[in-house]
């Protein structure tokens, strides 16, 4: 377990402004992985595990589970169709493997480790492919480029969900 977060000290650097349109994704997905980071800078892992206001269960420890979730499925699974597992299988009454449901025991440094190694993962898989590569998808294609602009949408809506579910925790709030 890893208690306190204290010592992380999240490095936020602002998407460049006038950077072409590949470093301009980038800048954008890593300001707001940097973002959701730093969401859960110094807080023990009960609290990560406060969840937002009833009946919802969604929690920042949940949050960065399902976005190691969803950057293993866009990154690996469909633009590098790579056969690789859920890492929280479902839980839930949806059946799907979205990753909101925090295991009892389950320790928040594992989680972000995972979360880590996935989105390290997912810069290697992009890394070098132009932004009009496809995969299939749905029956269809999808872009690389489409990837990245669901992904910084993905994590834009989750920061939303985080600085709400922090400030509640302890009054921290603001990018």
């Amino acid at each position: 377990m890893l208690g306190t977060l204290a010592a992380m000290a999240v490095q936020r650097n602002p998407p460049p402004m006038t950077a072409d349109e590949r470093a301009t994704l980038d800048g954008w997905l890593d300001f707001y992985r940097a973002t959701l980071e730093s969401k859960c800078e110094g807080l023990t892992d009960d609290q990560l595990r406060t969840a937002s206001c009833a009946p919802s269960p969604l929690s920042l420890f949940g949050l960065v589970q399902h976005l190691a979730e969803v950057e293993r499925n866009w990154f690996r699974r469909v633009l590098a169709r790579e056969r690789v597992d859920a890492i929280y299988p479902s839980t839930s009454d949806n059946g799907r493997d979205d990753g909101f449901t925090v295991a009892d025991g389950a320790g928040f440094g594992e989680a972000l480790a995972t979360w880590r190694a996935e989105v390290a993962a997912s810069r290697a898989n992009s890394a070098g492919r132009d932004l009009g590569a496809t995969s299939p998808y749905g029956g269809g294609e999808v872009s690389l480029r489409w990837i990245f602009s669901h992904m910084i949408a993905e994590y834009a809506r989750h920061c939303g969900h985080a600085d709400l579910i922090r400030e509640r925790i302890d009054g921290a709030a603001g990018i």
